[in-house]
């Protein structure tokens, strides 16, 4: 884990202290010279009330020249960006006819795969000519081809998994498919750092929902015992199903999940493991296989795998990887099962926590 020095932190913070201070301090002068101005309203109310749009006026203005910056080529690993100016304090950018050469460090396109390329930009286009740009429909309602099939197959064999279904978009692939593995009486233990879409997914399951600290086995075995415990609200019954949900490398922190310790906590409590490797499949391992590959953990010991194709494979979409009982596919209908089953953890093993 990496730690922030004191000293970047404290900088860093009283900077934002001083335009604060400052930015009060003129909005306060700047009352007291607008006091006999009339509004000029006509009846309307003002668009801002007090400090409503401070943020954008005193901080945001002075570094907007930093966002949104305006390219002047493909979006590859490297591309020309577009010169701005402002002669009003930069509340608004002209743009220059100069550009520069910069490093994409700020794109999905991690590893430049969406780059026009001698191999796969030839067969994209022959795809595009063959199938067109989309098949216009869902899959359930005839718009399969035979690419989503090939592609399943190739992503279950990439990520060691007997079966794999696609999705049109990697956040619904979170928020649609845990409503699916888990519902009522079953419970869900997420990492409190995990993605949205991982906790509009629980949200929307009906499942009991806890938090473990951030990629703390220790702390996920504590939540797992005490739950197992003390078993569903009110009713006390066992727990129908217990996922335990964990990303591969979290993004907005780039830390790899401590999978090896997690793993072996949800085998000793027989718990099932959902995997998200949006940010670290195709990413990390010697071969790009994630996380799995990359800390030595056997993908067969995960029971779903999910991932993008946004991030390091430049497209768009993802997929769950499971075993094949984990599925009921067919060509025409691609419905994800999960196992049906309570719990592996049985009745006296709770009781021997107690």
């Amino acid at each position: 884990m990496v730690r922030l020095p004191y000293l970047t932190a404290l900088t860093t913070l009283f900077s934002y202290g001083l335009l604060f201070a400052f930015g009060h301090f003129r909005d306060f002068f700047r009352r007291i010279l607008d006091a006999g101005k009339s509004s000029n309203l006509k009846g309307y109310a003002p668009i801002c009330l007090g400090y409503e749009d401070f943020y954008t006026r005193r901080l945001y203005l002075r570094i907007q020249d930093c966002f949104g910056r305006p390219i002047a080529s493909a979006p590859d690993a490297w591309f020309d960006v577009v010169e701005r100016h402002s002669n009003d304090g930069n509340k608004t950018l002209q743009r220059t006819t100069k550009t520069s050469k910069c490093l994409n460090l700020g794109s999905y396109n991690y590893l430049g795969f969406a780059a026009a390329d001698e191999y796969c930009t030839p067969r994209v286009i022959e795809s595009l000519k063959k199938y067109s740009a989309s098949t216009c429909s869902a899959r359930v309602d005839g718009g399969n081809t035979k690419l989503h099939t090939e592609l399943e197959e190739l992503v279950a064999r990439f990520v060691g998994k007997p079966a794999a279904i696609l999705f049109g978009m990697g956040y619904v692939t979170n928020s649609a498919i845990i409503p699916i593995l888990i519902g009522k009486g079953g419970l869900i233990v997420s990492d409190s750092l995990n993605h949205i879409s991982i906790v509009n997914g629980a949200r929307g399951s009906g499942a009991t929902v806890r938090v473990f600290q951030h990629n703390n086995p220790a702390h996920l075995e504590d939540v797992l015992r005490e739950q197992i415990a003390g078993g569903q609200p009110r009713t006390h019954r066992p727990w129908k199903k217990i996922i335990v949900i964990v990303e591969g490398i979290y993004s907005m922190e780039g830390e790899l999940c401590n999978l090896p310790e997690i793993m072996a906590v949800c085998k000793k409590y027989k718990a099932y493991t959902y995997l998200d490797e949006a940010h670290s499949i195709g990413a990390v391992g010697k071969t790009g296989r994630g996380v799995c590959e990359l800390l030595g953990v056997d993908p067969a010991d995960v029971d779903i795998m999910m991932g993008t194709f946004t991030k390091s494979f430049g497209s768009c979409g993802g997929y769950i990887a499971a075993s094949k009982r984990s599925f009921n596919i067919s060509s025409t209908h691609a419905q994800p099962i999960f196992m049906q089953h309570p719990c592996r953890l049985q009745q006296s093993s709770r009781s021997s926590l107690r």
